[in-house]
């Protein structure tokens, strides 16, 4: 018999615990030739805003040591032209929906949010933690009132949906942020966003990216996001999509049993386009062959076994 995979994601029920982390697999409908996106537990959209993004100047992208470094500055159509265009087909293909939220304002987290949910969104993940762009980003996600404030402002507009906080370890304690968005309405956070850096070309003088800091993702950042995910689990027990570095199914349970619930494939989407798929059958082979049942089981397995 095949293990059990649907996991409960804070009343969000998935097939399996396998995710998109936002911004590394488009809206999604970029990836269905290769992917069968009803197979995923959810798609994680591209971050939205209330208005269209061109993003920064380019080069956005360097190639680093074990990861990337990327400064997209959330480019994307614009609320209106994903609630329209995007979501409909989405849902028609039978897909899981989180769909990823920013602003300039607390005000615009909301309206963002509220437009999406209309639209038939079935979770929201609010970017408070994003390095490469100039209004709202990081600010929002480094203190742990403003975090609050946008979460709360996105709960009271957010009806019955799951509302996910992701969050970065540059600023504030993750955990006192978690808690704070926790406590303002947050149903459980996503962990973690990229870590800021630097690519340079010595020949030239100059950084490699236009907007000359980007944020680095990759398997160079996994010990920092199992670090995170293992603080705000051992803290405050709340559902947790993990992420940062997976490459492979056991990538993804290392995660699991740290605490997070779901996993979220990111930057291996680059290397490996059926990364999310092979995730799932990879999870499958995996727990078969070590005899567990469920994969439930093993959320949160390293804390109850190391006391």
């Amino acid at each position: 018999m095949k293990p059990e995979l649907f996991v409960d994601l804070a009343g969000l029920r998935l097939k399996n615990p396998v995710v998109t982390a936002s911004g590394t697999f488009g809206f999604g409908i970029e990836y269905a030739r290769v992917v069968d996106l009803a197979a995923l537990g959810a798609v994680v959209l591209k971050t939205v805003t209330l208005k269209p993004r061109q993003g920064n100047p380019p080069p956005r992208l360097a190639e680093t040591p074990a990861g990337m470094l990327n400064s997209i500055g959330l480019e994307n159509p614009g609320v209106e032209a994903v609630a329209q265009d995007i979501l409909p087909e989405l849902k028609r293909r039978g897909v899981k929906v989180i769909a990823s939220v920013a602003g300039e304002t607390t005000g615009e987290y909301a309206t963002v949010a509220e437009r999406l949910a209309a639209a038939g969104a079935d979770a929201l993940e609010l970017n408070l933690s994003c390095p490469n762009v100039g209004r709202g980003g990081l600010h929002f996600g480094s203190d742990p009132e403003t975090a609050a404030a946008v979460t709360q402002a996105v709960r009271q507009v957010a009806g019955n949906l799951p509302v996910f906080v992701k969050l970065g370890v540059m600023g504030a304690d993750v955990v006192k942020v978690a808690t704070a968005v926790a406590a303002a309405g947050a149903s459980g956070v996503s962990l973690i966003n990229t870590l800021p850096g630097l690519a340079v070309d010595w020949r030239r003088c100059r950084p490699i990216l236009g907007n000359i800091t980007g944020g680095l993702s990759g398997p160079a950042i996994k010990p920092v996001a199992l670090w995170a995910v293992w603080r705000v689990y051992a803290a405050t027990r709340l559902p947790i999509i993990g992420m940062g570095g997976i490459m492979s199914a056991a990538d993804a349970l290392e995660f699991i049993v740290c605490g997070a619930t779901a996993v979220a494939a990111g930057t291996g989407n680059f290397v490996n386009p059926r990364l999310t798929v092979e995730l799932v059958e990879g999870l499958n082979r995996l727990l078969a062959a070590e005899g567990v049942v469920d994969v439930k089981e093993l959320i949160g397995a390293a804390h109850r076994r190391s006391g």
